[in-house]
């Protein structure tokens, strides 16, 4: 592991501070700051870009987001026993690192951007899914982060980034490709982290795209609910659920309802989330 500033190992600064993993936080700490660098480099230069980080630990991420030119890191942790080993840290990069101590679901991230801002973590694998859920439907869009790029469970990348007719395609894979470009950019075996996981972690890059206006993120998640609720099912019959006449959402998107959901391209669920407020008011639903 090289040194990328004159901060101690990271491996002393958990000793000092006695921060061992807790499983109940999904924490699994990266060591190797060879890897946290390539991982701040995903998206390309930080020069004048500030970062959020969810899970800093005991900082080796931040510290390579810092050393790799951010303008400043804004790092949120639950875990009081880090919040030293952060400390150390800010100082080390006066005016550079703020530490925010409190629980990432509750943050409302717009207000932390000022100028050009990057999510770039490795999460907690156990809020790791509704973190991104929640980003991905942040209204209006485009949203205020120029990209997300984020580290979770290999399965979750896989669903992430997922096409039509692939096993792990289903209602997050509609909203990441919906709403964004996603790639996966690398594998990060077991061993790199402590403790070691029992799974395969992947490094995923986001990058908002533009999306059609009059489509609302409410139509299309209970769209996808639908859909997806019955896989291998026929969508004629999954999207009964939606409680509309489906002969409707059926026309509006240019299928025979004998298609199942996964098997259905992106722009197939747009245009049954478009119909679907029409069809509510056509039946006096409002």
């Amino acid at each position: 592991m090289s040194q990328i500033d004159n901060l101690p190992p990271l491996r002393e600064v958990i000793a000092e501070h006695g921060l061992r993993a807790k499983k109940e936080l999904g924490q699994n700490f990266l060591l190797d700051l060879n890897l946290t660098a390539r991982i701040a480099r995903v998206g390309g230069s930080l020069e004048g870009v500030r970062v959020i980080e969810v899970g800093p630990g005991p900082g080796g991420l931040t510290r390579a987001l810092l050393a790799e030119g951010a303008r400043e890191v804004i790092a949120i942790e639950r875990d009081a026993r880090a919040l030293p080993a952060l400390a150390q840290i800010a100082e080390a990069y006066p005016g550079r690192l703020t530490v925010i101590s409190g629980d990432a679901l509750e943050m409302d991230y717009r207000t932390l951007a000022d100028g050009p801002t990057r999510i770039i973590a490795n999460l907690p694998y156990n809020i790791a899914t509704p973190l991104l859920t929640g980003w991905l439907t942040l209204d209006p869009w485009p949203s205020f982060f120029e990209s997300l790029t984020l580290m979770f469970q290999r399965e979750v990348a896989e669903r992430i980034c997922a096409q039509p007719s692939e096993d792990p395609y289903g209602r997050l894979g509609v909203l990441a490709g919906w709403r964004s470009d996603a790639r996966m950019a690398f594998n990060v075996s077991r061993e790199a982290f402590v403790p070691s996981p029992n799974v395969t972690s992947t490094v995923v890059h986001l990058v908002p795209k533009a999306v059609d206006a009059d489509i609302a993120v409410k139509h299309v998640e209970q769209i996808t609910k639908a859909a997806f609720g019955q896989r291998r099912k026929m969508v004629r019959q999954s999207l009964k659920a939606t409680g509309v006449p489906v002969e409707g959402l059926l026309a509006a998107a240019g299928i025979t309802g004998s298609e199942r959901a996964e098997d259905l391209p992106i722009a197939v669920f747009l245009a049954m989330a478009r119909a679907l407020p029409e069809l509510r008011r056509a039946q006096g639903q409002g």
